[in-house]
């Protein structure tokens, strides 16, 4: 059970202490009342940092006054958080233009499934917010590890220091990811993981007195993140446009997406095909190829194209054949979405490196994981003075808490039956969504286990998309809210990735306003 909305809300003590804080603000000089607290003083009246903060204190607005002398203000809603929002906040991947029209909806709390606003509306997580949480919001047992970490150790420096979260954490990856992945460096999110990978790989092969090793293979379509360097090896057209000149140079491969696959032909049949173009590549260029990176099973950015299982065992010979890495970029796809607890399973595959993030703290905090073998660990392992060490950092590496996090989330893989009860849903959304197969403007449904995608068209039978104008999968989404259900389609490409602990009578909901969201969309 999840916890119930509290009697006393809790933006009575949050206004409470917005209230104290305001009267701070306005009294920013307490010394006054307290000569023993009072600083020295300058040889000149105002610094030019006291002189802003006098000038901002007079610039607050008449409205800020009334509200801090207010005991207990009026509930906040939709429109007042979202106006105090468009007043600084730059959101991210989002035209902000578009908020004059499409309303931003602020969330005041999350419940299992249900999100709800500020108005007291509510929407069933469809996205897992942006494919994260997978347990549920305010899930008990996550929430009851933090809390406790909380009071014991928030964060540390992770450079000559460690902590029993990150060490268990890293102990637990290790037995559940493919055997030969003993070795665990943290990052904070998905992007930076990327980053990570493609920098050992590199790095690896310079320590072996392979520096001619520079660039880097990736999948048409593919998406690893949007740093500059996961840019580079991904494949989407509008991020090159704009960022072509600061990316790296990196070789593009044909995709095993089955959806372009030939008039009759197999999933596994196109797969063999893209396997084939990326052998002439490696042909042509292993010698300066640190690695191919792909996301396996699964383009989840790229409109949640889907391919089959043997690109990846194939792919895998051919990584060995010519003496090039092989990165799975399973943060969007690890953690139980596809099937598995990780997608590479499905191929009985091993890559060098394996990428993880999103679900793996279960949607609470930033943290990401990047796994290698001690073969790669030794490249790097050597005296000081050779200056053979890895060098990459963040700050908040192996935070304690986000560890605590992905601890917990681990636990309810071990302590419940997630994943059977995954295939569960899995074959009952399936079951839902089969009737669209015969919809006049439904070119194509996919599914690999928890993730499931319907790509309206324009016309069925070319499969002609829709121009990008109309903004179809903008319609759905609309719909969708109007009917408790958050879904937030690629472009035309309506998906479901909901958490896992979706009731049936929940799956049904969803599925039931996507499916008259297309209707409407497509009418």
């Amino acid at each position: 059970m999840y916890r119930s909305r509290p009697r006393n809300p809790p933006w009575r003590h949050r206004r409470a202490g917005a209230i104290i804080l305001h009267r701070w603000l306005l009294d920013p000089c307490p010394s006054s009342r307290h000569p023993s607290l009072e600083p020295p003083r300058l040889q000149r009246d105002l610094t030019p940092q006291s002189e802003w903060c006098r000038l901002s204190l007079q610039a607050r607005t008449d409205d800020d006054r009334a509200m801090s002398q207010q005991a207990f203000p009026e509930p906040i809603s939709n429109q007042t958080l979202a106006e105090r929002d468009l007043r600084h906040v730059w959101h991210p991947c989002t035209q902000m233009q578009d908020h004059e029209t499409i309303p931003l909806i602020p969330i005041t709390r999350g419940e299992g499934v249900w999100l709800h606003d500020a108005d007291g509306r509510r929407y069933i997580d469809g996205v897992s917010s942006w494919w994260t949480n997978i347990f549920g919001h305010a899930n008990p047992t996550i929430s009851a590890a933090v809390k406790q970490q909380l009071d014991t150790l928030e964060h540390v420096i992770f450079a000559g220091f460690t902590h029993e979260p990150a060490i268990r954490l890293a102990e637990e990856l290790v037995a559940i990811t493919p055997p030969g992945l003993d070795r665990v460096f943290y990052a904070d999110v998905g992007s930076a993981a990327v980053e990570v990978a493609l920098k050992m790989s590199f790095h690896y092969w310079l320590n072996q007195g392979h520096g001619e090793k520079t660039q880097f293979i990736a999948l048409a379509n593919s998406y690893h993140g949007e740093t500059l360097g996961a840019l580079s090896v991904s494949d989407v057209a509008l991020y090159r446009k704009t960022y072509g000149p600061l990316l790296l140079n990196s070789l593009i491969a044909p995709s095993p997406d089955a959806y372009l696959g030939e008039a009759g032909e197999t999933a596994e049949a196109t797969a063999q095909r893209a396997l084939e173009g990326m052998k002439v590549l490696l042909e042509q260029h292993a010698d300066t190829t640190c690695a191919v990176i792909i996301e396996p099973l699964v383009q989840c950015a790229g409109s949640m194209r889907m391919y089959h299982p043997s690109y990846i065992s194939g792919l895998r010979q051919l990584c060995d054949e010519y003496k090039v890495h092989l990165i799975a970029d399973e943060i969007a796809v690890g953690f139980g979405r596809t099937g598995t607890l990780f997608a590479c399973e499905q191929a009985a595959v091993r890559p060098d490196f394996m990428c993880l993030s999103k679900g793996l703290t279960g949607g609470y905090l930033p943290l990401a994981a990047v796994m290698t073998s001690d073969h790669v660990y030794q490249a790097f392992y050597a005296e000081h003075h050779r200056g053979r060490a890895f060098l990459h950092s963040h700050s908040y590496t192996g935070n304690p808490l986000a560890c605590t996090a992905a601890l917990a989330t681990l636990g309810l893989f071990r302590d419940q039956p997630v994943l059977e009860r995954n295939r569960e849903l899995a074959a009952r959304l399936a079951r839902r969504l089969e009737p669209l197969r015969d919809h006049p403007h439904v070119a194509d449904i996919r599914q690999h286990g928890m993730i499931a995608a319907v790509e309206m068209v324009a016309d069925k039978r070319t499969r002609t998309p829709f121009p990008s104008t109309d903004r179809r999968g903008l319609r759905v989404f609309q719909y969708g809210l109007q009917h408790e259900a958050l879904l937030r389609p690629l472009g035309d490409v309506v998906y479901f990735m909901p958490p896992y602990v979706i009731s049936d009578d929940e799956l049904d909901h969803l599925v039931d306003a996507a499916i008259r969201g297309i209707d409407v969309a497509c009418a």
